[in-house]
């Protein structure tokens, strides 16, 4: 590790920004807080300026690590305590003033902190709660915070934070205990799971408390997410829906069983029998509860290449993710060969952007289009065909439903065609009450045809005549994708996160470059 002489703010902005980039979950939307008297910036229900980088990453937050320092040793992690890198802490204070700086020049219209594990989880979630409760109060701060809560963490610290900033999220980093236990030695599901419980009831708490349904919004073309939260799970029935998969002739579980970490003193009951929430101690509750708690939900990410779990693996867990803790989104970070270690991938392994793009467009199937994973894949087909997208992929495995006729079609059904989404099928039903639609309509609804017309009739006519046949379509549409896939799989490798000091070389109107 690298010892200096006391280094400047700016020099700890590029250690700590430079240290946050791999943190994907950096989304700000779901808050509808309007700007207030004495107090500087707001969040809107559109959430802030969502500016993203190629790589998908959001620039309009600050996006920063409290600290690099780190006691835990995560294989997959460059921050890990046996890397030999330089270290570097921020004070709450010196956070403070870099958010309102940069708020004030307008750099930035929110927070995104996260932090490695100082000292101990107590001592680190203690360090992020004073941040925000001197941003939120001596520097009155209203803007977007996003905040990465450390497992482990008192539940009363938890609790405060919940209360200060607008999203909440924890890592679950690995979907198996197995690959936790490989990667991860420090960590455990458990530790991840219980306080995700405990944000998922008091976030619930409060949305009932203000005449708002238990769950987060949704949308309602994806019921099956919708079950209640409120439900008294049994061991079979966890274990039962907890995702598996088969890894050197062992059955594999993903996510561990509820009741492993609560016992038999968990149930759910109607929703004023709310246990298991998170609360700020009576004597320290002044000032805190008066704040909704997580506003805008809560969040987690998972590593996808570290380990061996298939995309259908993947997707079950996010869909249990959802159903049982009503996550806002759940984020899939490439794996990055950033360490040399036996149990991971070489060093010389291509970074999984591709896949990590189709599973994106799968869980966007999962929470908008009514799909569940067992549609999308099954254990004969666990993985994706990374060429084409998702939708086209499960189209292809059910051509007996195709091709289907727009003039008569119910919402569902249009909802699964390929280059159809939510807005252009639901202006397919309202036009088609006033006539015949045919493919120049179509085309001015945002149906992408060179998708859908190999899915679809108008009129009981196919666009072109062509052979409904797997074999004949998957090539067609791999090759009118060849040249996106492939900017998408060989993307900017070197990760590199934009900065707000350096002007990467464009040069000013009227100036030369010097050679």
């Amino acid at each position: 590790m690298e010892i200096t002489a006391q280094r400047s703010l700016q020099e700890k902005l590029h250690i700590l920004a430079d240290a946050a980039k791999y943190d994907v979950a950096c989304t700000s939307s779901g808050v509808d807080r309007r700007g207030k008297k004495g107090y500087l910036g707001n969040s809107a229900a559109c959430g802030i300026c969502h500016s993203f980088a190629s790589d998908g990453r959001c620039v309009s937050l600050l996006k920063i690590l409290l600290t690099n320092h780190c006691i835990y040793d995560c294989k997959y992690c460059m921050n890990r305590v046996s890397n030999d890198i330089v270290r570097e802490e921020f004070t709450p204070r010196e956070i403070c003033e870099i958010t309102m700086e940069f708020y004030r020049r307008n750099y930035i219209e929110g927070l995104f902190l996260s932090s490695g594990v100082l000292r101990n989880p107590v001592y680190t979630m203690e360090r992020i709660c004073e941040t925000l409760h001197l941003l939120r109060t001596v520097y009155r701060f209203n803007g977007y915070i996003h905040v990465k809560a450390i497992p482990g963490a008192p539940e009363e610290l938890i609790a405060r934070v919940g209360y200060l900033a607008d999203r909440m999220s924890i890592n679950l980093e690995l979907p198996t205990e197995e690959g936790m236990k490989r990667l991860a030695p420090n960590k455990t599901h458990a530790a991840i799971l219980r306080p995700m419980r405990m944000m998922t009831n008091t976030i619930a708490e409060h949305r009932l408390a203000i005449g708002k349904d238990a769950r987060m919004e949704r949308s309602t073309s994806n019921r099956y997410l919708q079950q209640s939260i409120f439900r008294n799970p049994h061991v079979e029935e966890l274990h039962t829906a907890t995702p598996s998969y088969i890894e050197g002739g062992k059955t594999v579980r993903a996510v561990v069983a509820e009741n492993t970490v609560y016992g038999s003193n968990t149930a759910y009951g109607s929703p004023p029998e709310i246990q298991h929430r998170l609360e700020v101690p009576a004597a320290e509750r002044r000032g805190f509860e008066q704040r909704p708690f997580a506003t805008a939900g809560q969040s987690t990410q998972m590593i996808i290449g570290a380990t061996q779990e298939t995309d259908f693996h993947l997707l079950k867990t996010t869909q249990y993710l959802y159903q049982t803790y009503d996550l806002k989104r759940v984020f899939f970070s490439a794996y990055v060969p950033l360490n040399e270690d036996s149990v991971l991938p070489s060093p010389d392994t291509p970074v999984p952007l591709l896949r990590e793009h189709r599973l994106y467009q799968a869980d966007w199937l999962l929470r908008f289009y009514g799909f569940q994973a067992d549609e999308l894949l099954s254990t004969e087909r666990p993985n994706f065909n990374e060429q084409l997208d998702p939708k086209c992929d499960w189209a292809l495995r059910h051509l007996e439903q195709f091709p289907v006729e727009i003039n008569t079609a119910p919402y569902d059904l249009l909802l699964r065609i390929p280059g159809v989404g939510p807005r252009s099928a639901t202006r397919i039903i309202q036009a088609r009450r006033y006539g015949k639609l045919d493919f120049s309509h179509l085309k001015k609804m945002g149906v992408v045809l060179k998708r859908a017309h190999y899915f679809i009739l108008c009129q009981g006519q196919m666009m072109y005549k062509i052979p409904v046949e797997e074999e004949y379509i998957t090539r067609q549409l791999v090759g009118s994708e060849r040249t996106e896939n492939w900017k998408i799989a060989h993307g900017d490798q070197s990760f590199h996160q934009m900065s707000l000091f350096d002007d990467f070389h464009i040069k000013a109107p009227g100036t030369e470059v010097q050679v």
